[in-house]
């Protein structure tokens, strides 16, 4: 009896610390998963996800209260007042950037990790967004004065020259560096919930009537997405910059594109896939199911073409 009872418990013995070390090694995948902010990110200011608010699904839009600290909002405008120049837009035909009456503010790029403001800014909006830093654009500090605005618009591109490097604009992270006594709303006219905003007061200007808004508060970040999962573009994210009406607003822009915007596009005729995972998904009927990001379109190249036998 005493050889039965000793023999249960050694491998109840050799069952636990199988169990301690299976947990013991599903801790380390998951924190070699985790997406790591740098060491002493700005201000000390962590990411924090608690304080983030879907408020659309149509366009996929989320809120981030307090995203940036009083001092980084600061720290933007300071690097930027200096540098402003008259905003430009994206000619639909060339691709160039031309001057248009549809945009009105000014504004001037950063450097990539400038400074370690920019760079710990950089990586929480990559922990946020779940996309690499790599395929970010440049922030770009925006300023409108009394009465200026950015007319509706989309953000993905409608000419091939700019899809050339990095290809569309997933999502852009939009934050406020500053408040606005009136107007300067972000405004999206085509939201599916654009009815159901109550406006009855006064705070909101007109131009933010006419769909679903956001006010501009210092610190806040909003974030929405330009294309659909599939990767096909979003006409509902149509979005724009109400004209400030009092005050003045800041605002600092980070365009987040599908792929890496440092480098170019590999233009060659090399038939690959780019990504470990295509020839699992091509098995699974994902070329049939989900063409535009498996094959590619009129658009762009897809991902997985080598698995989808389609070059």
């Amino acid at each position: 009896m005493g050889f039965r009872v000793l023999l249960m418990f050694n491998l109840l013995l050799i069952l636990f610390l199988s169990n301690l070390s299976i947990k013991a090694s599903s801790l380390r995948k998951i924190r070699e998963s985790v997406i790591r902010l740098p060491n002493g990110d700005s201000y000390g200011h962590p990411f924090d996800p608690t304080r983030v608010t879907q408020i659309s699904w149509h366009p996929r839009a989320f809120l981030y209260r307090n995203f940036l600290t009083d001092q980084e909002c600061d720290h933007f405008i300071q690097l930027a007042k200096d540098k402003l120049e008259k905003s430009m837009v994206a000619d639909n035909e060339s691709g160039k950037s031309i001057e248009s009456e549809v945009r009105t503010s000014s504004g001037m790029f950063l450097n990539k990790a400038q400074d370690e403001v920019v760079a710990g800014v950089e990586a929480r909006i990559s922990a946020w967004t779940f996309l690499p830093v790599e395929n970010g654009e440049s922030m770009q500090i925006l300023h409108y004065e009394n009465g200026q605005k950015y007319e509706p618009h989309w953000d993905y591109f409608h000419d091939k020259a700019n899809q050339a490097l990095g290809g569309h604009r997933i999502a852009t992270v939009l934050m406020y560096l500053s408040n606005v006594q009136k107007g300067g709303e972000t405004v999206f006219p085509e939201s599916e919930i654009k009815e159901s905003q109550p406006k009855a007061n006064e705070d909101w200007s007109e131009c933010a009537k006419k769909g679903y808004a956001v006010k501009p508060k210092k610190g806040d970040a909003l974030l929405f997405f330009s294309l659909h999962p599939n990767a096909t573009t979003d006409v509902l994210s149509l979005h724009g910059s109400c004209p400030v009406i009092e005050g003045e607003k800041w605002s600092a822009t980070k365009w987040i594109h599908v792929r890496n915007f440092d480098k170019p596009d590999d233009t060659s005729d090399e038939c690959k896939d780019e990504n470990v995972n295509c020839a699992t998904w091509a098995a699974s009927g994902e070329c049939i199911k989900n063409p535009v990001y498996m094959v590619g379109s009129a658009e762009g190249l897809g991902y997985c073409r080598k698995s989808c036998k389609v070059c």
